[in-house]
């Protein structure tokens, strides 16, 4: 099972913690991490095996879409910051709506992820 990481730069610390919260799950399922770069980077020195794509606004939030798109991804968790403006909306958008389109789980906060991954405990 792949499952995407993107947090905004306000949450990758609670992207972290989130992740070493829940790291028994992640190991147990055989669980593949793909992550935005900067996130991705931040998840790798906290100890998780992550293939890294581009930053998001340089495109790794249209990446992950893509593998969306081509069923390559089950799950994406995106810890959003709804209180700061991102140059990169329009692939932020994007993403949703793929998932949306292609049925896929997308948890934007903590609080969905947890039951996200509670689920395939």
């Amino acid at each position: 099972m792949e499952i995407a990481i993107i947090a905004h730069d306000g949450k990758k610390a609670e992207m972290v913690q989130f992740l070493n919260e829940q790291a028994e799950i992640l190991h147990k399922n055989e669980i593949t991490l793909v992550a935005t770069g900067t996130t991705g980077s931040k998840v790798e020195k906290a100890g998780f095996v992550v293939t890294k794509l581009l930053s998001g606004p340089y495109g790794g939030d249209a990446q992950i879409a893509a593998r969306v798109a081509e069923g390559k991804c089950n799950m994406v968790l995106f810890f959003r910051d709804p209180l700061e403006k991102h140059p990169h909306e329009p692939d932020i958008f994007m993403l949703m709506r793929l998932c949306d389109v292609h049925d896929i789980p997308l948890a934007t906060n903590p609080a969905t992820a947890t039951l996200l991954l509670r689920a395939i405990k």
